[in-house]
């Protein structure tokens, strides 16, 4: 896992990953996944970002989801690009529903614990606060 220098090629979100970080830039991450070594990798080389960082990517969501997560370091922007998916956010103790469908974003708030009930093949793009990310089962 890298980040790329290199910004003049076009990207897939689905397989490259954007970082965008202080001083206004955007950079590729090359070879990301959701594995301990890879989000290590990334946690490394994004660190002097701090809680400013940002992890932009999309993904195909087919399924409900099985956990829930939060991010303490910022807020993350959810944008529904197509199909239709309900975000359940955590408040109080108590499920708070947001329904999107296509071209709908929403913001889930520091800290707040959301997950996913997927009503048919959506794909979302997130923009996520790239330090302290938490799960925990559904």
């Amino acid at each position: 896992m890298h980040l790329v220098s290199d910004r003049s090629a076009a990207v897939d979100l689905a397989t490259v990953p954007l970082h965008l970080g202080l001083g206004a830039r955007a950079r590729p991450i090359e070879g990301f996944a959701f594995d301990p070594e890879a989000l290590a990798a990334y946690a490394e080389q994004t660190a002097s970002d701090g809680p400013e960082g940002r992890l932009v990517m999309a993904f195909e969501t087919c399924e409900t989801w099985d956990t829930w997560e939060r991010h303490p370091a910022g807020d993350e922007v959810v944008v529904c690009l197509s199909g239709r998916l309900t975000i359940v956010r955590e408040v109080d103790g108590r499920p708070d529903p947001v329904e999107l469908g296509p071209r709908q974003a929403m913001i889930n708030p520091a800290g707040v614990w959301h997950t996913a009930d997927v009503h048919e093949p959506s794909w979302i793009l997130t923009i996520t606060p790239g330090l302290g990310t938490e799960h925990r089962p559904r």
